[in-house]
């Protein structure tokens, strides 16, 4: 078992000791990568320093190749263990030309070279439809640092390795990585890339339950023991939504979703509303037209969902932070209700909510959000609270203590404290003092990737 194994291991069964949360592995992936990132941007900064005075580092006079490399992060290439992978894998000529095909790397203010070309270690090469495909572990340097990166190049199916480019990269220690390009016109294909003796799943389409759930549709499993899925799926109007599912045994290594680039030659998109539809939810509020249509189709694509059938509800409007806010929701037909809460303009703004919740009685419940600081990622105790129409009172309970009092403004909404650990609910009451419902204070997102209401932190059940 190595390191990375034992970790992930250690952080599941902390996760299970302290109760229902989320699994924390993949945001410490996240993390981890962009720790790497940033030793890659100290190492570089530290190292132009010293090489500042020769032009090394910069690229301006190349590194003799004798020279000894800093390496940004140490890695374990778990997806080179093995042999080659794929229909072209006994290709040698393919893939020795293919050695010669690969660009050096551009990054912004810095281009990482190919340090060894001879050290390039293929992963996948095949045909998939129309597409082909290859998959290596290549070596990069930026003057005195070193690193690697898992870069895909793709083109037509059959293609001279003269014609194949680059179709995106990672990082090298990612233990599974996916192909897809899918347009609203043709079929097109997708790779999942697993390691060696892992089986890997994969369901398309999804539905949100009326009770508040997300609902994949059945996992179809690939090539059980390949650590490969190879797949051409049918054209799709919108972008899809795929998940991939990769288990080792009884083991689940990834779950998520797939990175899928997507096309249309359509003027029309079917995933952002009309002006119509935005002009009637909108009704008589005084909000620019261009912000609250830009978030509703923001709140319509996170959603993964059509414009047809959905329907678009502007909750409230107000003020957030001294910048013009909303809170909209957006409802499938027969399905759930998604909330989404934006501040800011139409070219600038912060998506501040995304919650899956039960249709039953939503209309009544009050709806409330935790901010991060504007312009950064730090979590604050700022909660806001919007109430119902026909809501006569708010209240805010922290855990077990006792529920205290807000003060909603003329819009409906007051903004109140609670600390960013703490589990919270907000409840409305209506004339007479009738309770119109409780709603939990979700806790900050890590992973807004996925769809919402796949994580306890994205959905509200009850």
């Amino acid at each position: 078992m190595n390191t990375e194994t034992m970790l992930k291991n250690a952080l599941e069964a902390e996760a299970d000791a302290l109760g229902a949360i989320d699994n924390p592995w993949p945001g410490f992936e996240r993390r981890e990568r962009k720790h790497r990132n940033r030793r890659r941007t100290a190492l570089a900064g530290m190292a132009a320093v010293v090489a500042a005075g020769a032009g090394v580092q910069a690229g301006v006079i190349p590194l003799p190749g004798w020279a000894p490399g800093i390496q940004v992060a140490g890695f374990n290439a778990v997806l080179a263990d093995g042999p080659v992978r794929g229909s072209l894998a006994g290709d040698k000529a393919f893939l020795e030309a293919m050695r010669q095909q690969f660009q050096d790397v551009e990054d912004p203010d810095e281009t990482w070279r190919i340090a060894d070309r001879g050290k390039i270690e293929f992963v996948y090469a095949a045909d998939v439809g129309d597409t082909r495909l290859v998959l290596a572990v290549v070596p990069l340097r930026f003057g005195f640092l070193e690193d690697n990166a898992l870069i895909w190049y793709d083109g037509p199916a059959g293609a001279p390795a003269s014609r194949m480019t680059e179709g995106g990269r990672t990082d090298a220690g990612d233990t599974v990585v996916t192909y897809s390009q899918r347009s609203a016109e043709k079929p097109g294909p997708l790779v999942v890339v697993a390691p060696a003796g892992t089986t890997v799943s994969v369901s398309e389409g999804f539905r949100y339950t009326p009770e508040g759930r997300v609902e994949h549709a059945p996992a179809q499993v690939q090539k059980a023991g390949t650590g490969l899925a190879e797949l051409v799926l049918p054209p799709a109007p919108k972008p899809p939504e795929t998940k991939v599912t990769v288990t080792d045994g009884a083991d689940v290594l990834f779950e998520g979703g797939a990175s899928t680039g997507w096309s249309s030659n359509k003027d029309y998109r079917p995933d952002e509303f009309s002006a119509a539809t935005v002009t009637e939810a909108l009704g008589d509020r005084t909000f620019d037209r261009a912000t609250i249509t830009r978030w509703a189709n923001s709140a319509l694509q996170d959603g993964r969902l059509s414009a047809e059938g959905t329907a678009l509800t502007v909750r409230w409007t107000g003020t957030v932070n001294g910048q013009p806010a909303a809170l909209l929701t957006v409802q499938p037909r027969g399905g759930g209700v998604l909330a989404y809460a934006f501040h800011g303009s139409a070219d600038s703004y912060r998506q501040d909510l995304r919650l899956l919740l039960p249709a039953q009685g939503v209309t009544e419940r009050p709806i409330a959000w935790r901010m991060r600081a504007d312009g950064k990622d730090d979590k604050t105790n700022q909660v806001v609270v919007v109430g119902a129409a026909g809501t006569r009172r708010l209240t805010l309970q922290v855990g077990s203590a006792q529920p205290v009092e807000l003060t909603p403004d003329a819009t409906g909404a007051a903004t109140t404290s609670a600390p960013p650990q703490a589990e919270a609910r907000v409840t409305a009451y209506g004339e007479t003092g009738v309770d119109l419902g409780t709603t939990p204070v979700p806790m900050f997102e890590y992973d807004s990737g996925g769809l919402p209401g796949d994580t306890p932190k994205t959905r509200v059940v009850g």
